[in-house]
């Protein structure tokens, strides 16, 4: 009898020692698919620069880094919408749209019963602007609390609806030259994409000021913490007394806004406006979200790695045209990258879960391991 006892405990400890070495190999593997956006950013900058000698010039450096910093500033609204379980495919319409604005605002508001022409001054048309994006993605946002509208069919919907009002008020025309006149006080609309505070583009400082506030709405307010809950599991946090409507509706307003100021920043850099800004652009937020190891389904992201898959897409995108590649063949990199992106996701909460099943059967403490989709994260 004390032979079998011996036996068996031998048998235990044996599958509790696999079951621990098994815990540790996934944790490595988890530990890669986390790094995974850093490792491909990593690589695309040695196989770029190996290929052309002006990719890691100063002057290219922050040529990218500052388109870079337009697709960042989409996808950190991006990101709030992601960590809510939702998306949000108007934010390309809404670049156009914002451009669209600042141009007729700058061109001059024609008020025909007073037979004048009003110029606004820039920081005017910059708030309109910005308040209209947040004002598409207030429609948004009520449309899926108030109507239960899916957030696909929502958004899709308003991203024709946006392009259209672009397209209907500018009358599918591009507005020049808006770096505005003296006479009319409207001028300084340039300086947006332009301007180069401390030897860096303003769109740089933008985007390192958005991130810095996301991060703090994320990691300091109570805010942050029912936006992740209610990515992980709506039901039971609107059951716990969570405003997750409101929740719901200020993540698009804030998405909208966020889009807005990537419009201004395009049109300022170009002194011209185009309906057709922005389009796709919707495609690029949601691949840096995703390749920076959001889930889809809600509840797990960071700024941290919203802004590196910004950079991961931005320097591909820039790397491809150093190089010589077609247009044709670089979008087809970019939706191989964002589907290997989203296969890894999945991979990911697969080790998440064998590696939850194996630590429990070593009976080792799993109290660092990060939730899956089903539960909130912390927003490191």
């Amino acid at each position: 009898m004390t032979d079998t006892l011996a036996t068996d405990h031998e048998v235990v400890l044996r599958q509790q020692r696999e079951a621990a070495a098994r815990a540790r190999r996934l944790k490595t593997l988890h530990s890669v698919f986390e790094l995974r956006a850093f490792i491909a950013l990593g690589v695309l900058i040695v196989v770029f620069s190996l290929l052309s000698d002006s990719y890691l010039t100063v002057d290219n450096v922050i040529t990218m880094i500052k388109h870079v910093a337009i697709n960042a500033i989409l996808a950190l609204g991006m990101l709030l919408v992601i960590l809510k379980g939702g998306i949000d495919l108007s934010v390309g319409s809404i670049v156009g749209l914002s451009g669209v604005i600042a141009g007729e605002l700058l061109q001059g508001l024609h008020l025909s019963p007073l037979d004048v022409v009003a110029y606004p001054q820039v920081w005017a048309v910059v708030v309109l602007c910005i308040a209209v994006g947040a004002l598409v993605g207030a429609v948004n946002g009520i449309l899926i609390t108030r109507l239960n509208v899916a957030p696909f069919i929502a958004t899709l919907g308003m991203l024709y609806v946006a392009r259209a009002a672009a397209l209907l008020i500018s009358d599918g025309s591009t507005y020049p030259d808006l770096a505005g006149d003296p006479s009319t006080n409207n001028t300084g609309f340039d300086w947006l994409g332009q301007g180069r505070p401390l030897g860096l583009p303003v769109a740089v400082w933008i985007m390192i000021v958005v991130a810095v506030l996301v991060a703090l709405l994320l990691r300091s307010t109570p805010y942050g913490r029912w936006l992740y809950a209610t990515g992980g599991n709506e039901r039971a946090t609107e059951l716990s007394g969570v405003p997750v409507k409101r929740v719901k509706l200020t993540v698009y307003v804030i998405s909208g806004a966020c889009a807005a100021i990537s419009g201004l920043i395009i049109a300022s850099e170009l002194t011209s406006a185009a309906p057709q800004a922005g389009e796709t652009f919707e495609l690029n937020a949601i691949a840096a979200v995703v390749i920076g190891g959001a889930a889809l389904s809600g509840g797990r992201g960071n700024v941290r790695g919203a802004l590196v898959g910004a950079f991961v897409i931005g320097f591909l995108a820039d790397g491809l045209v150093i190089v010589g590649v077609s247009t044709f063949w670089q979008m087809l990199i970019k939706g191989a990258v964002i589907i290997v992106a989203v296969i890894l996701d999945q991979s990911q909460q697969r080790f998440q879960q064998r590696r939850a099943t194996a630590s429990a059967v070593a009976g080792t403490d799993t109290s660092e391991q990060p939730a899956t989709a089903k539960g909130p994260v912390s927003p490191s």
